[in-house]
């Protein structure tokens, strides 16, 4: 049985445990006057019948699903003739392969080692008795569980404890996976440029002001030492970010403004959807755009005053990049305004105050923690931004804070250093995670600042 009909039927399973089990609680409740007599709510008894026939069925399909290749390769390269015993990494993975393509037919029988086909066919008799194996323990333990759960069912049973103690536990379970994503993906960015800084001092990463990562392959080889001054990238980063900041946080908060403060409903019911249209345009589609309009129109238009403005530029990425942003800062400062309560407006205004002078003297600085939290959080989003700098700032890594030259970013630098196969053994590579690794820990700082500000200057209204 496949892992997905399998799936399938423990679900069947699951949902007869809980009927069986809510039947026979109601079942032991009629004679005692009811189910108010029952320690808990039929629903209760039906869940832990269900519980007990799913979750552990459900984990030992998980656990053969994660481990029932390795297990299957170990058997079979432990069952080898000597000839074929692979000596290397490479050669263990060669091998493999060879023998998978034997056992699907996608490689020829003819003019093959007849040991190979054999290990072939030994290939498809483990992965079908495995099959049939976890087939039969998952369903057994599916079966057995909810048969546990119905038998032990009792008026006195504390089912409702047991299933919130359950669900409780699911619950950190889900919560904590955020945490151990965030601590796995630091540990193995850091692992990776630690490997990269015993080769490139981390002064000269983070102070060296020429980025040329490549390196000689060969010993041999003239040139091409590489230079890994990320200060260029750093820069580069920060100013398409600022442009694209200068756009978006004006003209989202002047938005979020009007349409909180100002429009009526109909045009905020119109208004509102249409300016969050931008945010799910695909970035990529933000990238022609930039590429072919923006770009240009901003080459003709400093031809015409005189200004000698690079095909791909700083200035058209980040306008390009502020109008992708606008959405989020502006979807963000609208929530925030409308969450200040109407007492403060109104009592601005039975005071006198005129409908700006409340926006600018109540309601902004009663929003602002928030506002501010909202800017930050975009400002992450624009550094970690790639396609449309690929697109329209251009890959030079140039030491400039002209808006008009061509500029790179940090996250550009790192997806051409790990596009098509790379060694990861070269300082070309691994840099890749050194900036990686940057990258995280500023936007990681961005977003602890923002929460902080958030929490330390939040208004609290009753």
């Amino acid at each position: 049985m496949t892992t997905a009909n399998l799936l399938l039927v423990i679900f069947l399973l699951i949902g007869i445990a809980y009927y069986l089990g809510f039947d026979r609680s109601r079942n032991l409740a009629r004679p005692l006057g009811g189910i108010r007599h029952l320690h808990s709510l039929p629903v209760y008894y039906g869940m832990r019948a269900a519980i007990w026939s799913g979750v552990p069925a459900l984990a030992l399909l998980i656990l053969w699903v994660i481990f029932d290749d390795a297990l299957i390769l170990s058997a079979l390269l432990s069952g080898l003739p000597e000839q074929l015993q692979p000596h290397t990494l490479s050669e263990k993975n060669l091998l493999i392969n060879s023998i998978e393509n034997l056992a699907s037919g996608a490689l020829s029988t003819e003019g093959v080692d007849p040991a190979m086909i054999v290990a072939s066919e030994r290939l498809t008799e483990l992965r079908r008795n495995g099959a049939s194996l976890v087939t039969a323990v998952a369903l057994s333990t599916a079966v057995l569980g909810a048969f546990w759960g119905w038998l032990k069912i009792s008026p006195q049973l504390r089912a409702r404890q047991e299933v919130e103690r359950v669900f409780r536990i699911a619950l950190l379970a889900c919560a904590c996976v955020a945490i151990f994503t965030t601590v796995g993906i630091l540990l193995s960015v850091l692992f990776e440029s630690l490997r990269f800084f015993h080769s490139v001092p981390v002064t000269d990463f983070l102070f060296g002001l020429e980025w040329s990562p490549q390196t000689a392959i060969r010993a041999d080889q003239i040139g091409s030492s590489g230079s890994f001054g990320a200060v260029p990238l750093f820069l580069g980063t920060l100013l398409i970010s600022l442009i694209a900041m200068t756009v978006a946080v004006p003209v989202g908060l002047m938005s979020a403004i009007y349409l909180a403060e100002y429009a009526n409903a109909t045009v905020r019911n119109y208004a509102k959807p249409a300016l969050e249209i931008l945010a799910g345009i695909p970035t990529v589609v933000y990238g022609f755009f930039a590429a072919l309009t923006v770009a240009p129109f901003l080459r003709n238009a400093g031809e015409g005053v005189g200004l000698t403005v690079s095909s791909e530029s700083a200035l058209a990425a980040g306008l390009v990049m502020g109008v992708m942003i606008i959405p989020f800062v502006s979807s963000l400062a609208d929530d925030v305004i409308n969450a200040v309560p109407q007492s403060l407006r109104d009592g601005s205004l039975g005071l006198g105050a005129t409908q700006s002078e409340t926006i600018k003297k109540v309601i902004f600085p009663a929003a602002l923690p928030g506002i501010v939290g909202g800017v930050l959080l975009a400002v992450s989003r624009a550094i970690g931004e790639t396609m449309i700098v690929v697109m329209a700032a251009g890959l030079t890594a140039k030491l400039t804070a002209n808006p008009l030259d061509a500029v790179t970013t940090i996250t550009v630098q790192i997806v051409t250093l790990l596009v098509g196969d790379q060694e990861f053994d070269s300082p070309k590579t691994l840099a890749a995670f050194a900036l990686g690794l940057m990258l995280f820990m500023v936007t990681l700082a961005l977003n602890f600042v923002a929460l902080h500000v958030v929490k330390k200057y939040r208004e609290q209204y009753d």
